[in-house]
């Protein structure tokens, strides 16, 4: 009986966390590879997953576990209908407008109802179970660790094991298959419901209900109300840390499932019988994790094997002191699927929060810190002794704190070339010396970090100059600064720069990634006289910077996703790059994979890549079918460049097996040797990629000493949109 219902459980958790990637893969390059795909999708499975518990809590409420068990078993054979998961290859989003409700609306009809009768399982399973009479069916609270289990092994399994060697169809077909065994193994859950003794399902109950109803065991709106707070934070986390991840990597399912396997190994940990990680400690933990957050928005140059982990343990700690929070104050059988009902709104609402609801209150991402901010409030130690009230004693210790931040700013402003870790430890030392001396009082201590994040706020944008237009949307957040010396303006998306150009005084020459000295002006050089090439697409439009290099008798055609930097490159006020264009241009709105098919075949000279998310490129325009598309809009002698600068992947040996695979040759140029006075007139470290089908289609380029050609690498596997391998090509 207990293996059966176990069994069930893990296999149920395994099939829901495992669609989740899947569609999220599906419909990422439909929707230009930003990091707000996966975003969308945990709200929608959150939703789903709050449905499901209303409707477990409800029906065996009005039903009774046995007469719902049997209504129960014509629901789970309704996504029969539906199945197997799906999408329409002629449903793309719309270029403008909310690609949110899209993505929700695509995710409804193709996901939803398996999704739904799904997120029932865990919830139901577990209260038929407490009506069995089981030496363990008056606290089967343990069985949520099994279910969890299944979801964090399917986590784990999809981007080691299920994406690199099963196709999205087959991955389908599969889960098919997957659901079919599950809904055979649920009936037989019921079957065992239903044989078993009616006097011991009614003594059983009695005894849960005796527990419920004592006055301990009630429950209290301030109870719930804690629940659905103690969920929220973490859920708003755990996507807040999945965009800060993601944005300056890479879009893909191996990046979103590490927040989310943490996230549930929380609910496994804490949920267990005996919890391996006692509770007082992770409290105590946490005020010293909490405080190592703003240290890395200072600007520490750490590695991805540093970055990443740090970010990742933190929001283990805190997930791991919200959720105990709730484990521990956790009711009786007789409230198990209010409790999940309450639990799983509060995750919803975290979700909403950030997918939704931040994007249109904030223009910059600061729902990450405010939620850092929020569970130092929900933080437990102190409160036996009534510290959560505010009272003058904390009015002046707060005031002490800003003065003592202040002071350490206004030094720290002024020591400009001096040491950045002396900096850090001016700014950063002191007040959170002062913050961490608040650890045991939670309101006090959840403001302090606020005003520790404050001033790591204003130091960080003092640095990076005045911010002259701002906007975010579901691609991000982009910004156009001048900078510190008030010459350039800059385009910055996320935390990287995308573009600038000389303001003060008015130049139009190339900067950044573009300058005339590195590899992008050989290839226009190159590709200049008898090879000039006359129409040229480029993928990425940024602040226009690229259409310096055009010529009369050439025609440009930019293709960008973000509605928002064709605004801002077309403003004269903040780049001049395409006013001073020479040469005709067109911008087509929308994902480049999507719009390029539209265009003729053998339409273009010359393809450029340069589409960027922060600092990753979306990975679906490097991948085997976007070089099918390219080639075939590409004229017999054009060729196919990509920028790959970037700070964490080194793309390099896959994009070269990507040109072979194809019949290309292929020359690069890492031009990363940039002076201390190059950088102050604006230029940035670059690496390009060249490929033809010819190396006499590359001219002069393919003899320049500062290219070299790139051989395909023996163990590298060509990415496609079944298949991308991000461990692959981490610099570590």
């Amino acid at each position: 009986m207990l293996i059966l219902y176990s069994l069930t459980l893990f296999l149920s958790a395994t099939l829901l966390f495992t669609v989740e990637p899947m569609v999220g893969k599906m419909l990422l390059p439909r929707c230009g590879g930003t990091p707000s795909v996966w975003n969308a999708c945990m709200v929608f499975f959150q939703m789903a997953l709050l449905l499901g518990y209303g409707y477990t809590h409800v029906t065996t409420r009005l039903l009774g576990v046995r007469r719902q068990a049997a209504m129960h078993l014509i629901v789970i054979l309704l996504p029969l209908m539906v199945l197997p998961v799906l999408f329409s290859a002629d449903s793309n989003p719309p270029p403008e407008g909310n690609q949110s409700l899209w993505l929700l609306g695509q995710l409804t009809l193709v996901v939803g109802l398996p999704f739904f009768v799904l997120s029932t399982t865990a919830p139901l399973l577990q209260k038929w179970f407490a009506g069995l009479g089981h030496a363990a069916s008056r606290d089967p609270y343990f069985l949520y660790s099994t279910s969890n289990a299944g979801s964090l092994l399917a986590l784990l399994a999809y981007p080691f094991l299920i994406e690199p060697n099963i196709g999205l169809l087959s991955q389908s077909a599969l889960w098919h298959v997957g659901y079919v065994l599950l809904a055979a193994l649920i009936i037989c859950c019921a079957v065992i419901l239903w044989r078993h003794s009616q006097a011991a399902v009614s003594t059983n109950a009695s005894a849960a209900a005796t527990v419920a109803e004592s006055p301990s065991a009630a429950l209290t709106f301030g109870q719930r109300s804690k629940w659905i707070l103690l969920a929220f934070v973490p859920s708003s986390l755990m996507l807040g840390a999945t965009t800060h991840i993601a944005t300056d990597i890479a879009s893909a399912p191996l990046l979103w499932v590490l927040p989310l396997a943490i996230y549930l190994l929380t609910f496994i940990l804490v949920f267990a019988r005996k919890p391996p990680l006692p509770h007082s400690l992770m409290v105590t933990a946490m005020a010293f994790a909490v405080l190592l957050m703003p240290l890395l928005s200072l600007g520490i140059p750490l590695k991805f094997w540093m970055a990443v982990p740090a970010h990742l343990i933190v929001f283990f700690i805190i997930a791991m002191v919200c959720h105990g929070e709730m484990a521990r104050t956790r009711p009786g059988a007789k409230y198990l699927t209010e409790f999940y009902f309450w639990m799983s709104l509060g995750g919803v609402l975290g979700g909403l929060f950030n997918s939704l609801v931040a994007p249109l209150v904030f223009s910059s991402v600061i729902e990450y810190p405010l939620m850092l901010v929020a569970a130092c409030f929900l933080r437990p130690a102190g409160l036996a002794s009534g510290q959560r009230k505010f009272s003058f004693a904390d009015c002046a210790w707060l005031a002490g704190l800003v003065a003592a931040t202040a002071t350490c700013l206004w030094t720290a402003l002024r020591w400009e070339g001096t040491n950045l870790f002396l900096t850090i430890a001016l700014l950063y030392g002191v007040p959170g010396a002062i913050c961490f001396s608040f650890k045991d009082r939670p309101l006090r201590f959840a403001l302090g970090v606020a005003a520790v994040f404050l001033a790591v706020a204003y130091f960080s944008g003092a640095q990076s100059g005045n911010v002259l237009w701002k906007d975010r949307n579901f691609f991000g957040v982009n910004r156009v600064c001048l900078d510190a010396d008030k010459k350039f303006h800059l385009l910055v998306n996320g935390n990287t720069i995308h573009g600038l150009q000389q303001m003060n005084p008015p130049s139009s020459e190339p900067t950044g990634y573009y300058c005339r000295s590195g590899p992008l002006g050989d290839i226009f050089e190159t590709f200049s006289g008898p090879m000039l090439k006359r129409r040229v697409a480029v993928v990425g439009l940024g602040a226009g910077g690229m259409a310096v290099y055009a010529r009369p008798e050439q025609r440009f055609t930019f293709y960008e996703i973000d509605p928002a930097v064709v605004a801002i490159a077309r403003d004269p006020h903040l780049f001049t790059f395409l006013k001073d264009c020479r040469a005709p241009y067109d911008i087509v709105l929308g994902d480049a994979r999507i719009k390029l098919a539209d265009a003729p075949d053998r339409e273009y000279d010359m393809i450029l890549l340069d589409a960027f998310s922060s600092d990753s490129i979306p990975l679906h325009l490097l991948t085997q079918e976007a070089m099918g598309l390219y080639l075939r809009k590409l004229k017999a002698d054009g060729a196919i460049v990509i920028q790959i600068s970037n700070r964490y992947l080194e793309l390099k040996p896959m994009l070269g097996k990507l040109a072979a695979a194809n019949g290309l040759v292929c020359w690069s140029r890492a031009d990363l040797d940039v002076s201390q006075e190059e950088r102050k007139n604006g230029k940035h470290k670059s690496q390009y990629m060249v490929m033809a089908h010819r190396a006499g289609d590359l001219g002069g380029l393919a003899k320049n000493d500062r290219w070299s050609q790139v051989k395909p690498a023996g163990k590298v596997r060509v990415w496609t949109d079944d298949y991308s391998n991000i461990l692959s090509v981490l610099r570590w």
